[in-house]
This record gives structure tokens, sequence and C-alpha cells, in this order.
């Protein structure tokens, strides 16, 4: 087992890399978990690996339950979390209680967020099975649901006691979640560390092979890029908006799509959207540019889409969370391996971005 800390003071917690769920009882001894526990998760992942994390948790001594919500987007709302802290007080469930998030991005935010609002805070566990998960937002205690379209609208932070990644999970997921789940992986890359950009370049046919210490070299070297930031700003005041690279566009457009496109897929567009932006106001160089381009090309990601009217994408984007008393604030790429923060983008420019990114 490797294992690092996220360092964040009396919120500090660890991440576990493993290659099955063997040691997940002992991390839950570790950290003092009590007995009775939810586990949730989707309707995707429970055929897949519920009744084994529910078996090995009730071998252990565990009072555990699973509750599955249906999978999708499209349910990340405020009725699926009031199910969740439904099956928490039908299961009994104190202060003292836990729940287990077993799944992917959605499950991880709606689980932590029904954590945060049960009995006005209980205690959870990220268990991430996907690329996305476990490579982004298992990390740094955001929550939340999407509400009239926005995305993780309502929310709240609560850091989990631990994060337990399984890479083997990563074996059954559909390629396209698992190239959904390299766009941020990337994106840690551009923001933070172009050794790990380079990384990506060179191992393509590795990662894509799966090979276990590939995956966890990779997911440990996300973690890193990820805890790093959260450590220096843990609520989003300063440097973690950088952790924001592509997202004001691609959350705009996987709005504006009607979440048909996955997460990942929208972020590699909002990435080279950014980039073409720097690449215009003379940031970065055409050649960079391309470099981006090309690594999310060498992963499978659609570097042009179909999009739709330009101006709705923009008045979703004037609605996010990201913008400020109707400043939208762009994280824009110096070089790949550090971007910076800035508030003076122009519709003139981001419409020139979005017709680049189309077909």
């Amino acid at each position: 087992m490797e294992q690092m800390t996220v360092n964040l003071g009396q919120n500090s917690y660890n991440i576990s890399f493993h290659t099955d769920f063997n040691g997940l009882c002992a991390v839950l001894e570790e950290i003092g978990a009590p007995k009775k526990l939810l586990v949730v998760t989707d309707t995707n992942v429970l055929g897949l690996y519920a009744d084994e994390v529910i078996g090995l948790l009730k071998r252990a001594g565990y009072d555990a339950v699973c509750y599955a919500f249906a999978a999708g987007e499209e349910n990340k709302d405020m009725q699926s979390v009031l199910g969740i802290c439904s099956a928490c007080m039908e299961h009994k469930m104190d202060r003292s209680s836990m729940i287990l998030a077993l799944g992917g991005g959605v499950v991880g935010d709606m689980a932590g967020f029904a954590a945060a609002i049960y009995m006005r805070g209980i205690r959870y566990v990220q268990i991430p099975t996907t690329l996305l998960s476990q490579s982004d937002s298992s990390v740094g205690g955001k929550t939340g649901v999407d509400f009239r379209g926005a995305k993780n609208i309502i929310g709240a932070f609560l850091q989990p006691k631990h994060v337990y990644m399984n890479v083997s999970a990563l074996k059954t997921l559909p390629k396209r979640e698992f190239i959904s789940g390299m766009g941020e992986v990337i994106k840690h890359g551009i923001i933070r560390d172009e050794v790990f950009f380079e990384y990506l370049s060179e191992n393509t046919r590795d990662v894509k092979a799966m090979k276990p210490e590939t995956l966890i070299y990779m997911c440990r070297n996300n973690c890193r890029i990820k805890a790093n930031v959260v450590e220096l700003d843990e609520k989003e005041s300063g440097v973690r908006a950088h952790l924001n690279f592509g997202h004001t566009i691609g959350h705009a457009i996987e709005s504006a799509v009607n979440f048909s496109r996955t997460h990942g897929e929208c972020v590699g567009l909002g990435m080279i959207a950014a980039s073409y932006i720097a690449e215009q106001r003379g940031m970065i160089s055409g050649e960079e540019l391309e470099r981006i381009i090309d690594l999310l090309d060498s992963y499978g990601f659609d570097t042009r889409a179909e999009l739709p009217d330009f101006d709705k994408i923009i008045e979703i984007m004037r609605s996010d969370k990201k913008s400020v008393s109707g400043t939208l604030k762009f994280v824009l790429p110096v070089h790949i391996g550090e971007v910076k923060s800035v508030c003076d983008v122009r519709d003139e420019e981001i419409l020139n971005a979005l017709e680049f990114i189309s077909m």
C-alpha cells in the first residue's frame, strides 16, 4: 500500500493507493470508523463493486447497508441527496455514523454533500472508482449538486476522513469514461507540473494499457498536485482557483449540451479554448498550444465539437459560481506547468475561442 497525506491541520487525511478493496477494513479501523456505515453508490457501480465491499465490511463486523441512486449527471440533484438522507434515517444513523462514497465524481459529490448536511455533518470516506474521481473530485472536500442547469451551484466544503483508491477499478470503465478522467489528469500537468505533462506524453501506451504501476504513479502524482493546491487554499479564495483551468468554458458547454458530453470531454474543450485565448494574448506560444491539443488528441479527446449557440454558452458562464458580480474569472496558461487567474477576458475573445473549438 502506498499512502500520502493531505495536510490541512485538524482536517488532514490520508490518501491510500491499492490494487483491490482488501485493505479497506484496515483503513477504516485506522481512522476509528464506527460500526454503523452507509455505502452510497449509483446503479452503474452497484452491480460491479457494492456486493464485494458490503461483504468485506460485514465480515469485519460492520453494520453496513447500501443505498444506490439512479446513475447519471441528470440525477445529481437535491432529490437524490434527500434520498441519501432518508437512507441514513432508515438505517438509524446518528452523528457518530459514517458514509462511504463508492463510485465516481457524482457519487462522491452527492454522498459528501449528504454527509455535510445530515445531522449538521457526519464523517465520510471517499472510495473513488473512476479516473475522474481518483484524479480530481475525491480529493479536496468539495461537495454539491447541480441546480436549474448550473453545475455544482449548491454545495459545501467537507473534507473526507480518508480517500481509498483501488486503481484496478479503472479497468471496468467504459473507454469514454476513462478518456473523461484523463481531462483532469492532463489539466494537472498543464497548471502545475510540466515534467508530469511530459510523462503523460511519453507514456501514453502504458496509461491506455492500464498497467497497475503506471496507474498508481499517475494517480499519486495527480493527488500530489491537487493536495498541494488544496493545502495552500482549502476554501478556494486564491490559488485553488487554478484547478478551474478549462472549467469556465467547459462547465458552460456541459450545461449547454444538456450533459450529453462528459465532464472531462467538456473540460478538454475548455482547456483548448482557454489556451487559445492565452495564445492570442501572447501569453503562450503557438507551439505550446499545439502541444496541449496534441496531448488531448493522443488520449482520444475531441479537440473540436459541434456547439450550440455561442451566446447561450456565455449566458450560462455568467450564472456560474466562478462569476463575481458579473465578471468572469478565467485561468489561462503562462506556459505548460504554470497558469494565472485573470478577470479581463472580453466576450469577443470568448467568441473567438468558441469558434476555434467548434466544428
